[in-house]
């Protein structure tokens, strides 16, 4: 029962700092499922729970999707999803999170500590080799961190905008994904009951962070969303090196 009620709250709070700040429900979530369950249970299981979640998302957000990046990216990343759900099952990737975790980190200096609007030139249509190659990552490790935030940001989205637009974008990348997990038998018996868990508290999570994202400025939302990367980025790094010192020694 204590792993039902802490994965829970988790999956609350997660979504919640998740709206409010961008992204990275999914990496606060990632090593709290895979303590309870087991390693090779949370991507399936996140993922479901974030699925859940999307449609609540897009009622709340509908208005700010930005159509123009959405036609790009959702094609690239139905790929990605269905490339990394296979591999998820016959190959063990999660070194990656460091290559990640770095650029996350780098962000930081990339904004000048969130005072600089932008940092390099966007255009939507690199939102299609983007979706594909991070559908593919997230598919592998589970959560990628709010790793799409520094190119949405550099295209101009911030807010509601950025949110709306990134729920529409992982909504039919999420059901490729857990369609595929399903398929291949890595979703299974109650992990489908800890995902929708997850989903239903996220639902909740995401209304509250609505209400608490438009009493914020500009500014102090690309302030939030740069400090959840570098975290994010600081914690993937963290995780895996102790872990490769930990099989070294």
């Amino acid at each position: 029962m204590v792993d039902w009620l802490i994965i829970a709250a988790a999956g609350f709070f997660a979504f919640l700092i998740s709206t409010v700040a961008g992204g990275g429900g999914s990496l606060i979530l990632v090593p709290i499922v895979a303590f309870y369950l087991g390693a090779q249970a949370a991507a399936p299981v996140v993922s479901l729970g974030n699925m859940i979640n999307r449609p609540v998302r897009l009622v709340l957000f509908w208005e700010h999707i930005d159509w123009s990046i959405a036609k790009y990216y959702i094609p690239g990343g139905i790929v990605g999803a269905l490339v990394g759900a296979y591999l998820f099952a016959t190959i063990s990737l999660e070194a990656l999170q460091i290559v990640i975790g770095l650029f996350l980190i780098s962000t930081v200096f990339q904004y000048n500590l969130g005072q600089s609007e932008r940092s390099f030139k966007m255009k939507a249509a690199y939102f299609l080799p983007l979706g594909l190659v991070v559908s593919l990552f997230s598919a592998l490790i589970g959560a990628t961190g709010p790793v799409l935030n520094p190119f949405y940001l550099n295209y101009g989205l911030e807010k509601e905008r950025m949110i709306a637009t990134k729920t529409v974008n992982s909504f039919l990348v999420g059901v490729t994904k857990i369609g595929s997990y399903a398929f291949l038998g890595a979703l299974y018996g109650r992990l489908w009951l800890y995902g929708i868990l997850i989903g239903v508290m996220a639902g909740f999570a995401s209304y509250l962070g609505k209400q608490i994202l438009g009493e914020i400025s500009g500014k102090t939302f690309r302030v939030l969303v740069i400090a959840l990367m570098v975290i994010s980025g600081v914690v993937m790094v963290y995780r895996q090196v102790s872990e490769f010192l930990w099989v070294l020694f």
